[in-house]
C-alpha cells in the first residue's frame, strides 16, 4: 500500500541558513545558477538582498503615478462637472470653473486614489490575498521569525530537478535542506 507522502505534491527545497551573510552568498549563487522561481525569507531586511537575488526596481510605483493621475484629472473633471455644468452659480461675475480653486479636491483625490493604487499594486503583484502557503506549515520555516534565513527553490522553476537543486543549496553551506510539499 501506498503511504500518504506518495501522494503529495512537492512545492520547493529549503535551505536553513544561519546568518545574514550566509543567506546572501547563498542568493548569488542560486541568482547565477539561473533559477527564476525562488525567494529568500529573512526576520529582517539584509542590505544587499534585492541585488543578490538579481530583482528589479518594483513596479508599484507605477501603479501609484497612474491612479494619482486619475485622482487628478477625476476631481477637475468632478469640479468642473459640478460646477460648470450640473449646478452652475454665477458669483460676482467670476468664472464658474477655475483650476486654482479646484486644486484642493484634486490635490486630495491624487493623494487619494495614490495610495488606494500603492494598496492595490502591492497586493496584485504579491498576488495577495493568498490564503494558505505552504511554508507556513512548516514547522522549521516558524523560525524565520526569530533568527533563521531561509533559500526556497520552487518545484515549478523550469531548472528544478531535485537532486541538482539539492547538491547547489548544499554547496551554497546550506544547514538543513528540507522538502516541502504542497
Amino acid at each position: 500500500m501506498d503511504s500518504l507522502d506518495d501522494y503529495q505534491i512537492p512545492y520547493g527545497l529549503m535551505a536553513e541558513f544561519g546568518t545574514p551573510a550566509d543567506a546572501l552568498h547563498a542568493a548569488e549563487k542560486v541568482r547565477d545558477a539561473g533559477y527564476t522561481r525562488w525567494d529568500v525569507h529573512t526576520p529582517y531586511a539584509v542590505h544587499g538582498m534585492d541585488e543578490a537575488m538579481g530583482l528589479e526596481n518594483s513596479q508599484v510605483g507605477w501603479f501609484t503615478f497612474i491612479c494619482g493621475l486619475c485622482g487628478f484629472f477625476g476631481g477637475m473633471l468632478m469640479i468642473w462637472y459640478m460646477n460648470s455644468y450640473d449646478y452652475g452659480l454665477p458669483v460676482g461675475g467670476k468664472p464658474n470653473f477655475s483650476p486654482f480653486a479646484s486644486f484642493p479636491v484634486a490635490y486630495e483625490m491624487t493623494i487619494l486614489l495614490g495610495a488606494f493604487g500603492s494598496l492595490g499594486g502591492m497586493l496584485f503583484l504579491n498576488r495577495l490575498p493568498r490564503l494558505h502557503h505552504p511554508l507556513l506549515k512548516n514547522i522549521r520555516f516558524a523560525e524565520v521569525t526569530h533568527d533563521r534565513f531561509y533559500v526556497v527553490i520552487e518545484a515549478d522553476d523550469p531548472k528544478y530537478d531535485e537532486e541538482e537543486t539539492h547538491k547547489l543549496l548544499k554547496k551554497t553551506g546550506s544547514k538543513h535542506i528540507e522538502l516541502v510539499n504542497e
